[in-house]
C-alpha cells in the first residue's frame, strides 16, 4: 500500500483479499444511504462504489489513508469525511435512515457498535467485520458464557447473523487473530417498554458482576427492585425480555 503505514495506535490492519472484500459489500442488503467506517486504503470501497443501489459516504480519521483515497477513488471526494467516526453527530450528516459498513478496528469496536445503538433508529443495517470472538459473543443466544453486554443491547433492537470467517492473511499486516463477518437487521421492536437508560444500566450492572446472581449484582449498584425468581438467576440466563422485565421492577420499586 504505497504511500500508507498501518498504524498500530489507530488498530489498522488493512484488508487485502479481494474475494473477502467483495462477500462483505454484497452482504449489505440494503441500498439507500451508507457510510463506510474506516475505509482505509479502499480495498471494500471499491466494490462499494459499484453498487448503483447505495449512496455512499466514508469516514476516515487517518491522513495518509485520506490522502490515498482521494487519489486513488476521485469519486469519493463530496462523500469523505476526514474525522473520527466515534466523535460525529451523525443526524448532522444523514437525515434519514443510514446503513453502516466497515472493517472496524478491534480496539473500538466495542465503542462503535455503542456509538451505532445510540441510532439504532436510524441504522437498518450494519454489515462489519471484526474480531471472530467478538463476533460469536454478538450472535451468541441467552445461555452461552460468551454472551454478555453488548449481545443484549444489541439484541435488544438487531438480528445478529455470523456471515463467515476471514483469516490474518486477508489482512496488511496480518492480525493475531481472526476475523469474521456479521450483520445485525433491525428487528421488529420499535420500543423496549421500559426506560433505556434504565435497562442499558440493569444490563451493565448484572454483567459486571456477572459470576453474582442478578439480586446481588443490582444491590452492589445500588439498584434495588421487587422480588422476583430472576434475581436468583445470572445474567446469561436473561433474555433481553427478561432484562426488560427486570428493569420494569427497578421503576417500581
Amino acid at each position: 500500500m504505497a504511500g500508507v503505514r498501518p498504524k498500530k495506535a489507530l488498530g489498522q490492519h488493512f484488508l487485502i483479499d479481494m474475494s473477502a472484500a467483495s462477500a462483505i459489500a454484497s452482504a449489505l442488503s440494503r441500498g439507500g444511504d451508507v457510510l463506510e467506517v474506516g475505509p482505509g486504503t479502499g480495498v471494500l470501497t471499491q466494490f462499494l462504489l459499484k453498487r448503483d443501489d447505495i449512496s455512499l459516504k466514508v469516514v476516515e480519521i487517518d491522513r495518509e489513508s485520506v490522502e490515498y483515497l482521494l487519489e486513488h477513488y476521485p469519486a469519493l471526494a463530496p462523500g469523505l469525511l476526514e474525522a473520527d467516526f466515534l466523535k460525529l453527530k451523525l443526524e448532522k450528516i444523514f437525515p434519514g435512515k443510514f446503513s453502516v459498513i466497515g472493517n472496524f478496528p478491534y480496539n473500538i469496536s466495542s465503542q462503535i457498535f455503542f456509538k451505532i445503538l445510540d441510532y439504532h433508529d436510524s441504522v437498518p443495517e450494519v454489515v462489519c467485520m471484526i474480531q471472530k470472538e467478538v463476533a460469536e459473543r454478538l450472535a451468541a443466544p441467552p445461555g452461552s458464557k460468551t454472551y454478555g453486554i453488548l449481545s443484549v443491547l444489541l439484541q435488544a433492537w438487531y438480528d445478529i447473523e455470523y456471515l463467515f470467517t476471514v483469516p490474518p492473511g486477508a489482512f496488511y499486516p496480518p492480525p493475531k487473530v481472526t476475523s469474521a463477518v456479521i450483520r445485525l437487521r433491525r428487528n421488529g421492536r420499535t420500543e423496549l417498554g421500559c426506560d433505556e437508560e434504565l435497562f442499558k444500566k440493569v444490563v451493565k450492572a448484572t454483567f459486571n458482576q456477572r459470576r453474582k446472581t442478578i439480586r446481588n449484582s443490582l444491590r452492589s449498584a445500588g439498584l434495588q427492585c421487587e422480588e422476583k425468581p430472576l434475581l436468583a438467576l445470572r445474567p446469561e440466563r436473561l433474555g433481553v425480555e427478561d432484562f426488560v422485565e427486570l428493569t420494569l421492577s427497578v421503576l417500581n420499586g
